[in-house]
């Protein structure tokens, strides 16, 4: 498993575990059949549809996540420590293979620029995968 994906999987998951599971039976549909609506009446989306995956709010999960570490993170810059807030190895080797998987073309032995790229990455592919960030965590 690439480490992306264990850094998307820890927090989507985290997500999971922490939303509240829906109510099953929110609004039955109807057992009886209707009189068919006529040619010109929009389509509706049915209430009891499976609703599109919501957005995972990747701030308030690792804001969550932080909450309950001894240590504290600067996640929200860093991304060692966003690394070690979701439970990775943070190793300048781990973060070199990082930045192969996100396709980073600078120069890989100036960790500095190579660090700040792959926070800024990394939350733009969460982005990309679903994850709802702020604005200023992907600029």
């Amino acid at each position: 498993m690439s480490i992306f994906s264990r850094i998307k999987d820890a927090i989507f998951g985290a997500s999971a575990k922490a939303a509240p599971a829906p109510a099953p039976s929110a609004a039955p549909k109807p057992t009886t059949t209707a009189a068919p609506k006529p040619a010109t009446a929009p389509a509706s989306t049915p209430s009891t549809a499976a609703p599109a995956a919501a957005a995972v709010d990747v701030e308030a999960v690792l804001q969550q996540m932080a909450a309950n570490q001894k240590q504290q993170l600067n996640w929200r810059t860093s991304i060692v420590d966003l690394m070690k807030l979701v439970g990775l190895d943070s190793s300048l080797e781990n973060r070199k293979e990082l930045a192969r998987e996100l396709g980073y073309q600078g120069d890989s032995n100036d960790s500095a620029a190579m660090n700040i790229w792959l926070h800024k990455q990394v939350m733009k592919q969460l982005a990309a995968h679903g994850g709802k960030v702020p604005a200023e965590l992907k600029d």
